[in-house]
Protein backbone atom coordinates (compact mmCIF):
# COMPACT_ATOMS: atom_id res chain seq x y z
CA UNK A 1 0.00 0.00 0.00
CA UNK A 2 1.31 3.44 -0.89
CA UNK A 3 1.62 6.04 1.83
CA UNK A 4 -0.65 8.41 -0.08
CA UNK A 5 -3.51 5.91 0.37
CA UNK A 6 -3.29 6.02 4.19
CA UNK A 7 -5.39 8.78 5.74
CA UNK A 8 -3.79 11.19 8.17
CA UNK A 9 -6.19 9.91 10.86
CA UNK A 10 -5.08 6.31 10.40
CA UNK A 11 -1.43 7.36 10.21
CA UNK A 12 -1.83 8.83 13.70
CA UNK A 13 -2.88 5.43 15.10
CA UNK A 14 0.00 3.67 16.87
CA UNK A 15 0.72 -0.02 17.30
CA UNK A 16 0.01 0.52 21.00
CA UNK A 17 -3.49 1.77 20.07
CA UNK A 18 -4.10 -1.37 18.01
CA UNK A 19 -2.84 -3.55 20.86
CA UNK A 20 -5.36 -1.86 23.19
CA UNK A 21 -8.18 -2.64 20.73
CA UNK A 22 -6.99 -6.23 20.57
CA UNK A 23 -6.98 -6.45 24.38
CA UNK A 24 -10.60 -5.27 24.61
CA UNK A 25 -11.61 -7.94 22.10
CA UNK A 26 -9.62 -10.62 23.91
CA UNK A 27 -10.93 -9.78 27.41
CA UNK A 28 -14.47 -8.79 26.38
CA UNK A 29 -14.35 -5.97 28.92
CA UNK A 30 -12.90 -2.47 29.02
CA UNK A 31 -12.11 -2.80 32.73
CA UNK A 32 -10.31 -6.15 32.39
CA UNK A 33 -8.42 -4.97 29.31
CA UNK A 34 -7.43 -1.74 31.08
CA UNK A 35 -5.96 -3.68 34.02
CA UNK A 36 -4.09 -6.03 31.70
CA UNK A 37 -2.66 -3.14 29.63
CA UNK A 38 -1.90 -0.90 32.63
CA UNK A 39 -4.10 1.99 31.54
CA UNK A 40 -7.17 3.62 33.04
CA UNK A 41 -10.58 2.49 31.68
CA UNK A 42 -11.32 6.04 30.51
CA UNK A 43 -7.95 6.28 28.76
CA UNK A 44 -8.52 2.91 27.10
CA UNK A 45 -11.98 3.95 25.92
CA UNK A 46 -10.53 7.14 24.45
CA UNK A 47 -7.84 5.24 22.50
CA UNK A 48 -10.36 2.73 21.15
CA UNK A 49 -12.58 5.59 19.97
CA UNK A 50 -9.55 7.14 18.29
CA UNK A 51 -9.01 3.92 16.31
CA UNK A 52 -12.71 3.67 15.41
CA UNK A 53 -12.72 7.26 14.15
CA UNK A 54 -9.57 6.63 12.09
CA UNK A 55 -11.15 3.53 10.52
CA UNK A 56 -14.54 5.19 10.10
CA UNK A 57 -16.41 2.25 11.61
CA UNK A 58 -17.40 1.07 15.10
CA UNK A 59 -15.48 -1.94 16.35
CA UNK A 60 -17.52 -2.90 19.42
CA UNK A 61 -21.11 -2.94 20.68
CA UNK A 62 -21.19 -1.13 24.02
CA UNK A 63 -23.72 -1.29 26.81
CA UNK A 64 -24.00 -4.99 27.53
CA UNK A 65 -22.28 -6.90 30.31
CA UNK A 66 -19.72 -8.10 27.78
CA UNK A 67 -18.17 -6.05 25.01
CA UNK A 68 -18.57 -7.82 21.66
CA UNK A 69 -17.34 -6.91 18.21
CA UNK A 70 -19.70 -5.64 15.55
CA UNK A 71 -20.00 -7.63 12.33
CA UNK A 72 -17.76 -5.14 10.54
CA UNK A 73 -15.54 -4.98 13.61
CA UNK A 74 -14.85 -8.70 13.36
CA UNK A 75 -13.32 -8.22 9.91
CA UNK A 76 -11.33 -5.18 11.00
CA UNK A 77 -10.06 -6.98 14.11
CA UNK A 78 -8.67 -9.76 11.91
CA UNK A 79 -6.68 -7.14 10.02
CA UNK A 80 -5.53 -5.55 13.27
CA UNK A 81 -4.31 -8.95 14.44
CA UNK A 82 -2.40 -9.35 11.16
CA UNK A 83 -0.79 -5.90 11.54
CA UNK A 84 0.38 -6.70 15.07
CA UNK A 85 1.74 -10.11 14.03
CA UNK A 86 3.64 -8.43 11.17
CA UNK A 87 5.01 -5.80 13.58
CA UNK A 88 6.21 -8.54 15.94
CA UNK A 89 7.90 -10.32 13.04
CA UNK A 90 9.54 -7.06 11.98
CA UNK A 91 10.89 -6.65 15.50
CA UNK A 92 12.22 -10.21 15.53
CA UNK A 93 14.00 -9.65 12.21
CA UNK A 94 15.53 -6.44 13.52
CA UNK A 95 16.70 -8.17 16.69
CA UNK A 96 18.30 -10.88 14.55
CA UNK A 97 20.87 -8.24 13.68
CA UNK A 98 22.22 -8.72 17.19
CA UNK A 99 23.06 -12.34 16.29
CA UNK A 100 26.02 -13.18 14.05
CA UNK A 101 25.12 -13.19 10.33
CA UNK A 102 21.68 -11.86 11.22
CA UNK A 103 20.81 -15.32 12.52
CA UNK A 104 21.80 -17.46 9.53
CA UNK A 105 24.87 -18.00 7.34
CA UNK A 106 24.16 -19.42 3.88
CA UNK A 107 27.48 -21.08 2.99
CA UNK A 108 28.44 -22.60 -0.34
CA UNK A 109 31.11 -25.31 -0.66
CA UNK A 110 32.42 -27.45 -3.51
CA UNK A 111 31.31 -31.08 -3.31
CA UNK A 112 35.00 -32.07 -3.16
CA UNK A 113 35.44 -30.03 0.04
CA UNK A 114 32.14 -29.94 1.94
CA UNK A 115 31.83 -33.57 3.11
CA UNK A 116 35.40 -33.57 4.44
CA UNK A 117 35.44 -30.15 6.11
CA UNK A 118 31.92 -30.00 7.55
CA UNK A 119 32.41 -32.78 10.16
CA UNK A 120 35.06 -30.55 11.77
CA UNK A 121 32.94 -27.38 11.46
CA UNK A 122 29.46 -28.40 12.61
CA UNK A 123 30.27 -28.67 16.34
CA UNK A 124 32.36 -25.50 16.85
CA UNK A 125 30.16 -23.23 14.69
CA UNK A 126 27.33 -22.73 17.24
CA UNK A 127 29.92 -22.36 20.00
CA UNK A 128 31.55 -19.44 18.18
CA UNK A 129 28.31 -17.96 16.77
CA UNK A 130 25.49 -18.59 19.28
CA UNK A 131 22.01 -18.32 17.82
CA UNK A 132 23.19 -18.42 14.20
CA UNK A 133 22.16 -21.25 11.88
CA UNK A 134 24.52 -22.68 9.27
CA UNK A 135 22.89 -23.46 5.93
CA UNK A 136 24.92 -25.48 3.44
CA UNK A 137 24.79 -25.54 -0.37
CA UNK A 138 27.11 -27.73 -2.44
CA UNK A 139 28.03 -27.19 -6.06
CA UNK A 140 30.81 -26.32 -8.45
CA UNK A 141 33.01 -23.37 -7.50
CA UNK A 142 32.03 -21.23 -10.49
CA UNK A 143 28.32 -21.77 -9.89
CA UNK A 144 28.68 -21.09 -6.16
CA UNK A 145 30.48 -17.80 -6.81
CA UNK A 146 27.76 -16.80 -9.27
CA UNK A 147 25.12 -17.50 -6.63
CA UNK A 148 27.13 -15.47 -4.13
CA UNK A 149 27.28 -12.52 -6.53
CA UNK A 150 23.50 -12.76 -7.09
CA UNK A 151 22.78 -12.78 -3.35
CA UNK A 152 21.62 -16.39 -3.00
CA UNK A 153 24.55 -17.22 -0.70
CA UNK A 154 26.25 -15.17 2.03
CA UNK A 155 29.71 -16.73 1.68
CA UNK A 156 31.52 -19.34 -0.38
CA UNK A 157 34.49 -21.57 0.38
CA UNK A 158 36.28 -22.35 -2.87
CA UNK A 159 39.68 -22.61 -4.56
CA UNK A 160 41.31 -19.23 -5.12
CA UNK A 161 40.23 -17.51 -8.31
CA UNK A 162 40.77 -14.22 -10.08
CA UNK A 163 39.44 -11.12 -8.33
CA UNK A 164 35.76 -10.53 -9.02
CA UNK A 165 34.25 -7.04 -8.82
CA UNK A 166 32.15 -6.62 -5.69
CA UNK A 167 33.51 -9.77 -4.02
CA UNK A 168 35.87 -9.76 -1.02
CA UNK A 169 38.04 -12.74 -0.11
CA UNK A 170 40.34 -14.04 2.57
CA UNK A 171 42.96 -16.74 2.05
CA UNK A 172 42.54 -19.69 4.43
CA UNK A 173 44.77 -22.67 3.70
CA UNK A 174 46.64 -24.65 1.07
CA UNK A 175 45.41 -28.22 0.60
CA UNK A 176 47.87 -30.51 -1.22
CA UNK A 177 46.81 -33.22 -3.62
CA UNK A 178 47.43 -36.83 -2.60
CA UNK A 179 47.80 -39.80 -4.87
CA UNK A 180 45.05 -42.42 -4.88
CA UNK A 181 45.89 -45.81 -6.43
CA UNK A 182 44.30 -49.22 -6.70
CA UNK A 183 45.74 -51.51 -4.07
CA UNK A 184 47.41 -53.75 -6.69
CA UNK A 185 49.17 -50.87 -8.48
CA UNK A 186 52.92 -51.55 -8.83
CA UNK A 187 53.71 -48.40 -6.79
CA UNK A 188 51.08 -49.03 -4.09
CA UNK A 189 52.53 -49.24 -0.61
CA UNK A 190 55.18 -46.57 -1.10
CA UNK A 191 54.72 -43.60 1.27
CA UNK A 192 55.77 -41.11 -1.39
CA UNK A 193 55.57 -41.21 -5.19
CA UNK A 194 56.83 -38.65 -7.71
CA UNK A 195 54.62 -37.70 -10.65
CA UNK A 196 57.48 -38.62 -12.96
CA UNK A 197 57.08 -42.25 -11.87
CA UNK A 198 53.51 -42.33 -13.16
CA UNK A 199 52.08 -42.83 -16.62
CA UNK A 200 49.78 -39.88 -17.40
CA UNK A 201 47.67 -42.12 -19.61
CA UNK A 202 46.60 -43.99 -16.45
CA UNK A 203 45.37 -40.81 -14.70
CA UNK A 204 41.72 -40.42 -13.72
CA UNK A 205 41.60 -36.75 -12.71
CA UNK A 206 39.14 -34.50 -10.96
CA UNK A 207 38.32 -31.40 -12.98
CA UNK A 208 40.01 -29.27 -10.28
CA UNK A 209 43.28 -31.22 -10.30
CA UNK A 210 43.26 -31.23 -14.10
CA UNK A 211 42.90 -27.43 -14.06
CA UNK A 212 46.03 -27.37 -11.89
CA UNK A 213 47.99 -28.52 -14.90
CA UNK A 214 48.40 -32.15 -13.83
CA UNK A 215 47.62 -34.01 -17.00
CA UNK A 216 45.84 -32.97 -20.17
CA UNK A 217 42.77 -34.01 -22.09
CA UNK A 218 44.81 -36.16 -24.45
CA UNK A 219 46.46 -38.16 -21.68
CA UNK A 220 44.36 -39.42 -18.80
CA UNK A 221 40.64 -39.06 -18.21
CA UNK A 222 39.09 -35.96 -16.61
CA UNK A 223 36.01 -36.88 -14.59
CA UNK A 224 33.36 -34.57 -13.13
CA UNK A 225 32.24 -36.90 -10.34
CA UNK A 226 32.34 -37.12 -6.55
CA UNK A 227 35.51 -38.30 -4.84
CA UNK A 228 33.76 -41.54 -3.83
CA UNK A 229 32.85 -42.16 -7.47
CA UNK A 230 36.41 -41.30 -8.45
CA UNK A 231 37.67 -43.92 -5.98
CA UNK A 232 35.25 -46.44 -7.46
CA UNK A 233 36.62 -45.74 -10.96
CA UNK A 234 40.18 -46.23 -9.78
CA UNK A 235 39.17 -49.44 -8.04
CA UNK A 236 37.51 -50.75 -11.22
CA UNK A 237 39.88 -49.44 -13.91
CA UNK A 238 43.18 -49.25 -12.08
CA UNK A 239 45.44 -46.29 -12.66
CA UNK A 240 45.55 -43.39 -10.22
CA UNK A 241 43.88 -40.12 -9.29
CA UNK A 242 44.86 -36.91 -7.53
CA UNK A 243 42.60 -36.14 -4.55
CA UNK A 244 42.53 -33.42 -1.84
CA UNK A 245 44.21 -34.15 1.48
CA UNK A 246 41.10 -33.48 3.59
CA UNK A 247 39.47 -36.53 2.00
CA UNK A 248 42.31 -38.81 3.17
CA UNK A 249 40.48 -40.44 6.09
CA UNK A 250 37.33 -41.19 4.10
CA UNK A 251 39.08 -42.45 0.96
CA UNK A 252 41.66 -44.52 2.85
CA UNK A 253 38.80 -46.50 4.41
CA UNK A 254 37.45 -47.60 1.03
CA UNK A 255 38.31 -51.18 0.01
CA UNK A 256 40.85 -51.73 -2.74
CA UNK A 257 42.24 -48.19 -2.45
CA UNK A 258 45.56 -46.88 -1.10
CA UNK A 259 46.80 -43.30 -0.74
CA UNK A 260 50.33 -41.93 -1.05
CA UNK A 261 52.03 -38.57 -0.70
CA UNK A 262 53.17 -36.82 -3.86
CA UNK A 263 56.94 -36.75 -3.43
CA UNK A 264 58.63 -33.44 -4.15
CA UNK A 265 55.39 -31.86 -5.36
CA UNK A 266 53.67 -28.69 -4.18
CA UNK A 267 50.56 -29.27 -6.28
CA UNK A 268 47.25 -28.65 -4.60
CA UNK A 269 44.59 -26.00 -4.18
CA UNK A 270 44.43 -22.73 -2.29
CA UNK A 271 41.14 -22.43 -0.40
CA UNK A 272 39.69 -18.99 0.31
CA UNK A 273 36.51 -17.56 1.83
CA UNK A 274 34.51 -15.22 -0.42
CA UNK A 275 31.70 -12.79 0.40
CA UNK A 276 30.11 -9.68 -1.09
CA UNK A 277 31.73 -6.31 -0.40
CA UNK A 278 28.26 -4.98 0.44
CA UNK A 279 27.63 -7.60 3.14
CA UNK A 280 26.76 -6.10 6.55
CA UNK A 281 28.46 -9.06 8.26
CA UNK A 282 32.13 -8.24 7.54
CA UNK A 283 33.20 -8.64 11.18
CA UNK A 284 31.32 -11.94 11.50
CA UNK A 285 32.83 -13.24 8.26
CA UNK A 286 36.36 -12.35 9.37
CA UNK A 287 35.67 -14.21 12.64
CA UNK A 288 34.36 -17.16 10.60
CA UNK A 289 37.54 -17.12 8.50
CA UNK A 290 39.60 -17.25 11.70
CA UNK A 291 37.60 -20.27 12.87
CA UNK A 292 38.27 -22.03 9.55
CA UNK A 293 41.97 -21.25 9.76
CA UNK A 294 42.02 -22.60 13.33
CA UNK A 295 40.39 -25.83 12.14
CA UNK A 296 42.89 -26.06 9.27
CA UNK A 297 45.80 -25.94 11.73
CA UNK A 298 44.40 -29.09 13.34
CA UNK A 299 44.24 -31.08 10.08
CA UNK A 300 47.34 -32.96 8.87
CA UNK A 301 48.85 -31.73 5.61
CA UNK A 302 47.06 -28.37 5.43
CA UNK A 303 49.13 -25.19 5.43
CA UNK A 304 47.40 -22.13 6.86
CA UNK A 305 47.84 -18.92 4.92
CA UNK A 306 48.40 -15.44 6.30
CA UNK A 307 44.72 -14.63 6.03
CA UNK A 308 45.10 -11.59 3.80
CA UNK A 309 42.52 -11.18 1.07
Amino acid sequence: MQRSMISTHLAAVSLRDLALVQAVHRHGSFNSAARAMHISPSGLSHQVQKVEQALGAPLFERGGRRVVATAGGQRLLQQIDAVLVAAEHLQQVARAGEVAFGGALRLGLPASLGPYLLPHLIAPFPQHFPGARLGISEGKPRGLLRRLHEGELDAVLAPSTATVSGIASRALFFEPWELMLRADHPLAGRPGIALEQLDQAEAILMAESHADGLGDSEQGHVQDVSLESLAALVSLRGGYALVPALAHERLASMPGIVLARLKGSTSGREIALYWRDASPWHDDLHAFAELLRKLARQRPGLRVRSGKG
